[in-house]
């Protein structure tokens, strides 16, 4: 048989080619940097050794193992086994397993030098022909937020400068593939460069070479902050449905808080990544104000995105396993926002105790309630549905893809007139209105308006709406009854039903319900 192929610590089960494959563990792999997702049967975005220690077809000796291609699976489970503690994905597209693989060809790999490993970037190595390009499969928009206090000195400031540009270059930055800025954290932040003035490795190098040491105390949560709020935005090369990602180095700890600057990030759909190194010894705790730093910043404290190393000397093994991080897209839990992640349908009351002026108050609501959201092919949806007796679909969730189709499709909604049906227009906009998206990535809501007391039974569809993961808010005018508005909305049913006497009081309510909805969707992703 062939001799097996000598793969490194950070090989990963989609880097191997073929549906068998024997390949060569190196011994003394680092544990604690291993990517491992599943047991037995192993996602293929994991460390093929590390699988293999995890499930004990080898030690940290390393040596031969057999890898299987296998189908990809829902939910890979997180267990602790040999030292390595695997952990949770809820899909992946392909999997593999591991099992011994045979002595004697170990034997002769030991002559063969691990230059023939595959490269494990998750580039094919025809990819790399088109430099301009870069990396396609690591799509990403990733600020730098270096650290310039004192802590860290200049010393070892020049030492994380290489760092940083070692992580850049394995990135493969390009048109096509990651852009970088950096930001300098110190007494103030300053942005050293944007997203889009440099698309090429070698110019990112050469602006990270040239960055001056500025010191003063570390004050990592205002530059976290001013990054998030202001580093991203599409004028300064920011890509649309691409992870946004800060990676904050930390020499030691920071002077100030980074609990507030950890929920703005999280807010705008930042990926807050933590690189600590050289964390706090024990006689300094008394010195650090939060010991908990580095959990109430990252994006979520899962592990995924915190990463240590002991000091800045010899990180050239660190950079690997920080750039496999950085490129898994899916792993992104922070990307998805209640802005960018919701459909919401708008079932609006076309009676004729309504009238036609009111009605325009109503349509304005919607759009204000709309408008606020961020509507595109990848990101939040609307829908709207009028109803008296009858129920009217004006648009449904993929008719309009862009905010200005939304609103001016909201304008143009004309006023039926007629009896109040709510319970049945329920029923029919959850069958098909939100029938259609129940298995999309995004969360549903209803928001129901009308202005009297319904014919039909509201309690039975409500509920069954419910039950089909829409949450409801309703939203009475003038003789609406409370005891319907009540039947209609989710639970906790204080904070789902509003109610105003006139039509003008609509106005007000746009920033609750928008709240309403963005707390409703941060609470589903806990």
């Amino acid at each position: 048989s062939l001799a097996p192929t000598a793969i490194t610590c950070f090989t990963r089960g989609l880097d191997l080619r073929k549906g068998t494959e024997d390949v060569l563990c190196p011994a003394n792999c680092p544990l604690w940097q291993f990517y491992v997702f599943g047991d037995g049967v192993y996602a293929s975005l994991s460390s093929v050794c590390g699988a293999a220690i995890h499930r004990g077809v080898i030690t940290n000796a390393g040596g031969a193992v057999r890898v299987q291609t296998r189908p990809g699976q829902e939910n890979y489970p997180a267990v602790n086994a040999n030292g390595i503690q695997s952990q949770v994905l809820s899909r992946w597209a392909s999997s593999f397993s591991v099992t011994a693989g045979t002595k004697n060809t170990a034997l002769e790999a030991v002559g063969r030098s691990v230059s023939t490993a595959r490269p494990s970037t998750g580039k094919r190595p025809k990819k790399i022909l088109d430099k301009k390009a870069g990396n396609k499969d690591c799509k990403a928009d990733i600020a730098f937020l270096i650290d310039g206090s004192y802590n860290i000195g200049q010393r070892r400031f020049n030492l994380q400068k290489n760092f940083v540009g070692k992580v850049a270059v394995m990135l493969g930055i390009g048109t096509e593939g990651p852009h970088v800025g950096v930001i300098q954290a110190s007494e103030h932040p300053k942005i050293e460069f944007y997203l889009k003035n440099f698309t090429a490795a070698k110019e990112v190098l050469f602006a990270i070479k040239e960055l001056g040491f500025r010191g003063g105390n570390s004050n990592t949560g205002k530059a976290l902050k001013h990054t998030a709020q202001k580093f991203f935005s599409l004028e300064n090369g920011a890509r649309k449905g691409i992870p946004k990602i800060i990676v904050v180095f930390l020499d030691g700890w920071p002077s100030d808080d980074l609990e507030e600057a950890g929920i703005v990030a999280r807010e705008f759909g930042v990926n807050v990544f933590i690189v600590s190194v050289a964390k706090p010894t024990t006689e300094e705790l008394g010195m650090v104000q939060d010991i908990g730093f580095v959990d109430k910043a990252v994006c979520r404290n899962n592990g995924f995105f915190s990463y240590q190393m002991p000091t800045w000397f010899g990180t050239t093994k660190y950079v690997k396993p920080l750039v496999q991080k950085l490129c898994s897209h899916e792993q992104m839990l922070c990307s998805k926002t209640c802005y960018n992640s919701v459909n919401i349908g708008f079932l609006i009351d076309g009676s004729s105790s309504v009238g036609e002026s009111n009605f325009r108050l109503v349509l304005e609501f919607v759009s204000n309630v709309a408008k606020a959201f961020e509507i595109s092919d990848i990101g939040s949806k609307v829908a709207a549905v009028q109803f008296t007796y009858d129920q009217r679909t004006e648009f449904s969730f993929t008719d309009h893809v862009t905010k200005e189709k939304v609103l001016s499709a909201i304008r143009n909604i004309r006023y039926m007139s007629g009896g109040t049906a709510t319970g049945d227009a329920i029923s029919f906009t959850t069958r098909n209105v939100f029938g259609p998206v129940r298995d999309g990535p995004n969360k549903n809501f209803l928001v129901v308006l009308t202005d009297g007391q319904s014919y039909d039974d509201v309690r039975g569809p409500a509920a069954a709406a419910q039950k089909a993961g829409i949450t409801v808010f309703s939203v009475g005018v003038a003789w609406a009854p409370l005891d319907d508005l009540k039947d209609i909305a989710s639970e906790p049913r204080e904070s789902h039903t509003f109610f105003t006497r006139e039509f003008t009081g609509l106005e007000q309510m746009v920033p609750d319900i928008i709240r309403g909805i963005c707390k409703d969707f941060l609470d589903s992703k806990q």
